[in-house]
């Protein structure tokens, strides 16, 4: 009984396989991950650096001076009353009497306003002071107590 090797079918007839033969993909993949595991550490490569001490010689910030914003419309600036005309001035008096008499973009601000206070009044205040020349301001929106 010999197979018969061409020709139709039979018995004996060679069929196709259509099913993927995952085997081989598998162990090329498992021997290019033993590759990278191993040529990896390999190629990372340390520099000796003789870096300098860190000395503290960093100034902490002053303290920002406060504008609050009442209900009523009235301004005070470091629990002092004042208004939108002289805040300017009253402003670089309050840093000058805190001894930060800098540029003023190196100068901080931070605005407080109460609940009810309207967005244009908020708005028009931190617009005069960044007009003024004044750039780091911040909004306060919680209570400081």
């Amino acid at each position: 009984m010999a197979a018969k090797l061409s020709g139709g079918g039979g018995a004996y007839a060679v069929r196709q396989n259509a099913d993927i033969n995952v085997t081989p993909f598998v162990d090329i993949l498992l021997v290019l991950l033993i590759i990278f595991m191993v040529a990896v550490p390999m190629a990372t490569t340390a520099i000796k650096l003789d870096m300098p001490l860190a000395q503290q010689t960093a100034i902490p910030p002053k303290p920002p001076v406060l504008i609050t914003i009442q209900n009523s419309g009235a301004l005070y600036l470091a629990g002092r009353p004042t208004s939108l005309g002289t805040l300017s001035q009253d402003l670089s008096a309050s840093f000058a009497a805190n001894g930060q008499p800098g540029p003023r973009q190196d100068q901080r601000l931070m605005v407080s306003a109460q609940a009810d206070v309207p967005y244009e009044a908020l708005m028009g205040v931190i617009d005069q002071v960044h007009t003024d020349g004044w750039t780091q301001i911040g909004i306060v929106n919680e209570d400081l107590r």
